[in-house]
């Protein structure tokens, strides 16, 4: 799927291209920024097939909404888990984690994110493909 055909297949706009913590075509565009009383984002993320984000985690949490496609979701030493339109992952607050789309489908979701996130080491092919 084209950057062109993901534009309008989301609720919001595709966004800008993420240049970093990423592996593969992903966009970003931000919904909602607050830094008072919430101290929280929206960005409404979009993966193109086979992208993914870097290894990370959220010093408050993290909530993600699935609104289009297919996408992986993993917490560190656990399976990973399938996610479709309408799912919805609570992931607590240091929970060492990533998410992208499948090898197969683009994926997107709006990513709702208080804090900060502390990003670490890519999602490394030979992890990503066993999938």
């Amino acid at each position: 799927m084209t950057s062109d055909q993901l534009s309008n297949s989301t609720i919001f706009p595709i966004g800008e291209k993420i240049e970093a913590n990423f592996i593969g075509d992903a966009y970003l565009q931000m919904i909602f920024t607050d830094e008072t009383p919430l101290n929280a984002s929206i960005g409404n993320v979009t993966f193109a097939s086979g992208a993914r984000n870097y290894w990370h985690s959220h010093k408050i949490g993290q909530v993600l909404l699935v609104t289009g496609g297919e996408g992986w979701y993993q917490e560190e030493g656990k399976p990973t888990q399938l996610l479709k339109t309408g799912d919805v992952i609570n992931i607590p607050p240091y929970v060492k984690h990533w998410h992208g789309a499948t090898k197969d489908s683009w994926f997107v979701h709006l990513a709702i994110t208080p804090g900060e996130t502390d990003w670490l080491e890519p999602v490394h092919d030979d992890l990503y493909y066993t999938l």
